[in-house]
């Protein structure tokens, strides 16, 4: 056990690593959900058939198949990537796909009087959705976004397998040299755990502060009552 511990400067990069594969995709992620889960919210059936494609083949496929893709086969047609950038497209196409149908889903379960009273306010559809929907749904996108950044830091592990020294490869390596095999993965084990906690109170404040922010507002926001009652020609009878 002291061997493996001796060798901490090892495991911090390798953490490290795995710290910057996870926040790199999982960025990359957040970029791809809100775009293509925006997309499938359109009333334009082209742009939700966009949505479709994406999420249905990205998450249709293994990332560590799309690593493989990006890292071997791409390269033989002349597109070459650096193998951090392979291990983040890989990671955050797939993932993104997941994150897409959260986006979709939260906007979709936003009440559907708030939605009309949007309309009813006249806004364009960017104000329904900058000012209502959205801040909204973002409430309920943060747990299973939560959930999906913690299983993308998880997923990093499949880099060790085209030569990056992530903590898994750092796990390995120990292994290999000093024969410890229960203390080597024991760390590895321990590290991946204290990280995805850390990642998860990040995501709780996140939440916590979110709650705050439309607490505040959502006393205000116009519902259809309101904007019925205060609207022209309201309470005069015909």
């Amino acid at each position: 056990m002291a061997d493996v511990l001796e060798s901490y400067p090892q495991w911090l990069d390798g953490a490290w690593l795995t710290i910057q594969l996870t926040l790199l995709g999982g960025a990359l992620a957040l970029v791809l959900a809100l775009i293509f889960g925006l997309a499938g919210t359109s009333r334009h059936a082209g742009v939700r058939i966009l949505n479709r494609v994406y999420v249905e083949f990205f998450r249709g496929n293994a990332t560590l198949v799309l690593l493989y893709w990006f890292f071997y086969a791409l390269p033989l047609i002349g597109l070459e990537f650096a193998t951090i950038f392979a291990a983040v497209l890989a990671l955050g196409l797939n993932v993104g796909a997941y994150g897409a149908e959260v986006v979709r889903g939260s906007i979709q379960a936003v009440p559907k009087a708030q939605y009309e009273a949007t309309v009813a306010l006249n806004f364009t559809p960017f104000q329904r959705m900058r000012r209502v929907l959205l801040p909204q749904g973002f409430a309920l996108m943060l747990p299973p976004f939560g959930n999906l950044i913690i299983e993308l830091m998880k997923g990093t592990a499949i880099v060790s397998l085209v030569g990056l020294v992530d903590l898994t490869r750092v796990s390995k390596n120990i292994q290999g040299n000093t024969g410890e095999t229960i203390a080597a993965f024991s760390v590895a084990l321990i590290l991946y755990f204290v990280i995805a906690q850390v990642l998860q109170l990040f995501v709780r404040y996140a939440e916590r502060r979110v709650d705050r922010m439309l607490g505040r507002r959502l006393p205000s926001e116009p519902s259809l009552s309101t904007v019925a009652a205060g609207s022209p020609g309201a309470g005069v009878s015909g």
